[in-house]
């Protein structure tokens, strides 16, 4: 902006010869000194705080349409693509994740069970079907396994474990925090891949024991239980793939940290109508009740 140089090189030349070389008048110089900020250029300003404000409350993760929806819920007047030319302004953008490299995933099988669950993701209410998977995170005294239970009604997180070895004890100590936190009915629907920690007797008869139906992906195929699948590319792209962990006690904080203090309570979805899981879960009682 000429009126900027202007001023930045004030003290070295003369303005009038400065104006005179910019082609601008004095008289717009010295009245631009007054209020240098138009108030597009305020609104700007102020607006470029709260959207930075919001993306650093979400771990420096979200992009604009996320950041979109945190502005509207303060009632914050501001569209998706001035939130987006705001963030560029900025140098604010989402975190981005990295491709899974190919490989050949072997092994024995065991207890096969068919594939209910057929990619039909929606269902109509909490509890009536959960997905799980496994997960491994690198540190630097080896690898850290991640198990997840995740109710598809709202993407919530219901259950989950942590250990240095893949045991079937992993799987099940997930599933158990889900049946306690939750105490869903009988009926219930866990679906899972072939994994020998899902096909083993263990497994199986906790299912039995508690009146759930057992589901399984067919064999190599990820996009059977793509609802899990995408928990863990938003867990490495947002929060373990910006650190390095020296232990796996560090591993575990973390991952703590994000399940319950950041994916379950406050992270949108666009599946739930923008709103985290604990948010989309509150609105159905809601619902329910008649409030």
């Amino acid at each position: 902006m000429r009126y900027r140089f202007i001023k930045e090189h004030s003290k070295v030349h003369p303005v009038r010869t400065l104006c005179r070389l910019l082609q601008v008048n004095r008289s717009g110089y010295y009245a631009w000194l007054k209020n240098p900020l138009c108030e597009r250029a305020r609104r700007d300003d102020r607006q470029s705080g709260l959207v930075k404000q919001c993306w650093i409350e979400s771990g420096c993760v979200y992009g604009y349409r996320k950041v979109y929806g945190d502005l509207r819920e303060i009632g914050e007047s501001c569209g998706k693509n001035r939130t987006l030319r705001l963030m560029r302004l900025n140098g604010l953008r989402a975190q981005r994740g990295y491709k899974r490299h190919k490989g050949h995933y072997g092994g024995q099988m065991g207890v096969v069970a068919p594939n209910i669950l057929n990619r039909q993701f929606n269902p109509e209410r909490p509890n009536q079907i959960w997905v799980t998977d496994i997960t491994m995170i690198r540190t630097h005294e080896g690898w850290l396994y991640v198990c997840v239970v995740i109710d598809l009604f709202s993407r919530a997180v219901v259950g989950w474990s942590m250990q240095s070895r893949v045991h079937a004890d992993l799987t099940l100590k997930a599933l158990l925090m889900a049946v306690w936190r939750r105490k869903p009915a009988q009926g219930l629907l866990v679906h899972s891949d072939q994994g020998s920690q899902f096909t083993g007797d263990d497994w199986q008869r906790f299912l039995a024991a508690h009146g759930m139906e057992c589901s399984m992906s067919r064999r190599g195929n990820c996009h059977d239980n793509a609802v899990a699948e995408s928990f863990f590319q938003l867990l490495k792209r947002e929060r373990v793939r910006r650190r390095i962990y020296d232990t796996r006690n560090d591993a575990r904080a973390d991952v703590f940290d994000y399940i319950e203090l950041f994916y379950n309570p406050k992270r949108r979805h666009g599946y739930a109508n923008d709103l985290s899981p604990a948010q989309y879960e509150s609105q159905f009682e809601k619902r329910l009740a008649g409030v």
